[in-house]
């Protein structure tokens, strides 16, 4: 602030000098402020405007205490992106100034016309600047203005503004950005250049949602314009208007691609706590699930903003699911280590089991499981005694060792029974084994091959000649001198003679697609034709039909490709062909930068239809008329037989039509349009992504056949779900971004993925079922009729029939209190002794306890009535997920197919 104060303190006396010395000399100019034409044509007209021009380096005003005034309006074209992290809004305007010339001023009758074309660097510009601008434009540039009989200025040229915007994304995606494009005069003050609104907001806004080509992510609300007001009365500060442009982002993208996966991985995180920590190796699993969620991150980077001034609630929510996910792995790695290691602890205090046992675990509805209470019947050890105590009487012993030899032989029978089970339950049935030796089938996979394209190169040209005084090409140069000085005007000498303007391009290259900001990059070799009536020669008194000069000798059209979003960075071709009639043919290469429309739904099998508008910027249909060079079947083939390079995309079509355009000034504007249709070569598409994600989303499918009992088929799923995510990481680069439609092939990844992720969080439960039923409670009736009976029948799996009452095995544990005891009073009443042989008590305790092993043994394989219909249950969901995997998999399949092959037929 104080270094403007100081240059305002020694430029006042400067603008006061200076105003004083132009006061007295612009009397001697004020000659040229009416102009007089000689002749009714534009070459008198130019003649009489020459003094102006030697004006151009002061403001066109004849008092400079007066103002200009400059009206400023534009239409926004498009919007080409944003980029949070440097702050920048990336649009491209149609910008448009008005101004008025004190020194200029003529009779439309006298003069012929009442308007004018000319090079804008003949005349004084406003040196207005846009103060958001970052960069240079790189618009296509449009060399002439419109000069008006009253003096009045119009320049109308394209912006490819960069320009800053304090962007607030703290609610991204689903943030309205609101930038704005302010307007002034970078080194005039208010007393010298005023701004004005040319235009009601309004209709810049209608406007611009009607022409815009490209919006990409982004969808524009409206466009606001203000007026900065002033009070100063030295009038010594900048004019400014300013225009606020408020755009809203399509937030389906990031829902679709961010926050659905995240909110599927911390679902799977949740439903890990089903896991029994008993049985199955949580920790891993929780790692592994961090690891993938860790690569999703890395994988989505790119479409997260990155910026100092504000963190996205996206973000934050991203930094807290991965903290659960580390603080349910540090949960679990305690909780292995107590199952782990409990038996080498000390005692749980006191206070621990009353705060956690009694307390929390109401809170989770684990309330403490009571106390066993001791068996009063239960028998004390026996030690055998040795020494001399002698045994019973030969009649007695007998009968012992029958009784041993009988509770032996149960002994050897129980023992039999568990190691029946055992074996069965560890090796297996024979039907197994044959299915184990079975050789699985080899499935040779086949291979595309890509075709390729001959180049062939035409040279086409042509001739043209001039009157001189001698036959040879410097006496033909110096005879278009004339010519040269009249390269301002456009070369007729009726005005009201439009120039036809011939124009046919060959597209040497398709470069590539930007399906994000919906640009279309190629590479053309354009021609143009028009007659230049201000040359005439006499080819045999030259010596030649044509001569090759340099371009910016001749007057050339302002045509201009109106889909054109950068500036032309092809090598630059300064000649050009004049032929003795006054034929010009200017031929150049073209690096085209297009806006295109992209539809990319069916991607990789689209077909992008694009438009090349080429008219002239400034001139109207009276002044310009454009024509086609040749057929556009001719364009077509032309371009087929010199194609260099496709990429990706392959050229199947151009087609073309003229189209005259009214204005709201009541003028009407000439357009060649040119209509380029391209497909994109989907077999790379197909085997890099399609047929991988084909893969492994069959891996996951016969993942289904792997038991649960004695995999871990949670982990293995885990581990493929991590592969899939890389693998989508991989082929990051490949897929299409766009925020205006989703592609199908997103869609199909994403079900996919989400296929995955249903039978990961499936598989847990059968699982859990699996390892825990045990401990559950019976299944309720109607979940038995509704899975059991309808869905089981469905899936076929039919209802187990219940067992029979014989055959459920009895606890001998709860025997033990009547049996054994009846045995011991028939011996009692039989021996009418108090005590046993001691190793026949052996014996017999030994027998029961191997009994109950059994019987523990038993239900441990064989599990209750209860858990056998929760397994059920689990066995029927998970057939039901694998029927509908089945379907989907068919049916993806067979309408890839379809569309592939409907895309190569259609065109």
């Amino acid at each position: 602030m104080e270094s403007k104060k100081t240059t305002l303190k020694w430029l006042l006396p400067s603008v006061s000098h200076t105003v004083v010395i132009l006061i007295v000399i612009l009397p001697a100019f004020c000659s040229a402020n009416v102009v007089n034409c000689s002749q009714s044509d534009q070459p008198g007209l130019l003649v009489a405007l020459s003094p102006a021009f030697n004006l151009r380096a002061i403001r066109p005003v004849e008092n400079q205490q007066t103002y200009t005034n400059v009206s400023i309006y534009f239409t926004l074209y498009g919007i080409l992106g944003v980029d949070e992290k440097s702050q920048l809004l990336v649009t491209y305007i149609w910008l448009v100034y008005w101004w008025k010339n004190d020194f200029i001023s003529w009779d439309p009758d006298q003069c012929g016309s009442d308007r004018i074309a000319l090079p804008k660097e003949k005349f004084w510009v406003p040196d207005i600047v846009i103060n958001e601008f970052m960069e240079e434009n790189k618009a296509p540039s449009v060399p002439y203005v419109y000069l008006f009989n009253d003096g009045k200025v119009r320049n109308g040229f394209p912006v490819r503004v960069v320009s800053s915007c304090n962007l607030n994304i703290y609610t991204f995606p689903f943030d309205t950005q609101k930038c704005s494009l302010t307007f002034n005069s970078y080194i005039y003050y208010a007393i010298e250049v005023r701004v004005f609104l040319g235009r009601d907001p309004e209709a810049i806004t209608n406007l611009s949602k009607q022409v815009m080509t490209t919006m990409g992510e982004w969808e524009l609300l409206d466009i606001t314009a203000q007026k900065l007001v002033n009070d100063e009365e030295s009038v010594l500060y900048v004019d400014k208007l300013t225009f606020y442009i408020r755009l809203r982002r399509r937030a389906t993208k990031y829902v679709v691609n961010l926050l659905l996966p995240s909110c599927f991985l911390i679902a799977v995180d949740l439903l890990s706590f089903l896991l029994p920590p008993q049985s199955t190796d949580r920790s891993s699993f929780k790692m592994t699930l961090i690891l993938g969620y860790t690569v999703f991150l890395l994988m989505m980077s790119d479409l997260l903003p990155v910026t100092g001034n504000t963190i996205p609630l996206i973000n934050v929510f991203f930094s807290l699911c991965l903290g659960l996910m580390v603080a349910s792995l540090l949960e679990t790695i305690f909780i292995t280590n107590l199952l782990s290691n409990s038996s080498k602890l000390s005692p749980v205090p006191r206070w621990i089991r009353m705060l956690i046992l009694n307390f929390f675990g109401c809170l989770v509805c684990m309330p403490r499981k009571a106390k066993k209470s001791k068996n009063s019947g239960q028998q004390n050890a026996v030690v055998l005694k040795c020494g001399s105590n002698e045994g019973p009487s030969g009649t007695a012993g007998s009968a012992d060792q029958d009784e041993a030899l009988q509770e032996l032989r149960s002994l050897n029978n129980v023992l039999m029974a568990i190691r029946s089970e055992v074996e069965q339950q560890h090796n297996g049935s024979q039907s197994s084994e044959e299915w184990m030796q079975c050789c699985p089938l080899k499935v040779k996979p086949s291979q595309q091959l890509f075709f390729l394209i001959s180049l062939l190169t035409l040279a086409p040209f042509s001739s043209a000649v001039l009157n001189c005084s001698q036959p040879t090409p410097a006496s033909l140069l110096r005879s278009l001198e004339p010519v040269f000085e009249l390269k301002s005007l456009r070369p007729v000498i009726n005005i009201s003679v439009p120039t036809r303007v011939g124009i046919q391009f060959t597209l040497f290259g398709i470069l590539g697609v930007d399906e994000k900001s919906q640009v279309l990059t190629t590479f053309i070799w354009e021609t143009l034709e028009w007659k230049n009536e201000f040359t005439s020669w006499d080819p045999v008194e030259c010596g030649l039909e044509w001569i090759a000069i340099a371009r910016d000798l001749l007057w050339v059209p302002d045509i201009v490709i109106n889909e054109f979003m950068e500036k032309n960075s092809a090598p630059e071709v300064p000649y050009t062909y004049l032929r003795y009639d006054g034929l010009v043919y200017d031929a150049k290469p073209v690096r085209v930068v297009s806006s295109c429309s992209l539809n990319i739904y069916l991607f990789p099998f689209d077909v992008q239809n694009c438009t090349f508008t080429f008219n002239s910027y400034i001139h109207r249909s009276s002044a310009i008329q454009l024509e086609l060079l040749g057929t556009y079947e001719q364009i077509f083939q032309a371009s087929k037989e010199e194609m260099a390079t496709q990429g990706e995309w392959q050229l199947v079509g151009i087609k073309s039509e003229r189209v005259v355009i009214p204005t709201l000034e009541g003028y009407s504007y000439d357009e060649l349009r040119f209509f380029v249709a391209v497909k994109r070569h989907s077999t790379m598409y197909v085997v890099n992504l399609l047929i991988p994600s084909c893969f492994l989303i069959t891996v996951d499918l016969f993942s289904f056949m792997l038991p649960v009992q004695n995999v871990d088929r949670s982990l293995f799923k885990m581990t493929l779900v991590l592969g899939y995510t890389v693998f989508l990481l991989s082929t990051n680069d490949l897929l299409p971004i766009t925020g205006n439609t989703i592609p199908l092939i997103n869609v199909f990844l994403s079900l996919c993925l989400t296929l995955m992720v249903t039978s990961l969080m499936e598989t847990i439960f059968i699982t859990n079922l699996q390892r825990g039923s045990a401990h559950y409670t019976p299944p309720p009736r109607w979940i038995k009729g509704f899975i059991l009976n309808f869905l089981g029948r469905f899936a076929g799996i039919p209802p187990k029939p219940e067992p029979e009452k014989d055959l459920v095995i009895k606890n001998p544990d709860a025997q033990e209190n009547f049996s054994p005891v009846s045995k011991e009073n028939d011996t009692i009443e039989r021996k009418g002794t108090q005590k046993e042989h001691e190793t026949l008590q052996v014996l017999k305790n030994l027998s029961r306890d191997l009994q109950a092993i059994h019987h523990h043994v038993i239900l441990q394989l064989k599990g209750s009535p209860s858990s056998e219909e929760w397994i059920q249950i689990g066995l029927v969901i998970d057939r039901l997920l694998f029927i509908f995997y089945i379907f989907f998999i068919t049916v993806s399949f067979i309408s890839i197919i379809i569309i592939w092959v409907t895309s190569y037929n259609s065109v």
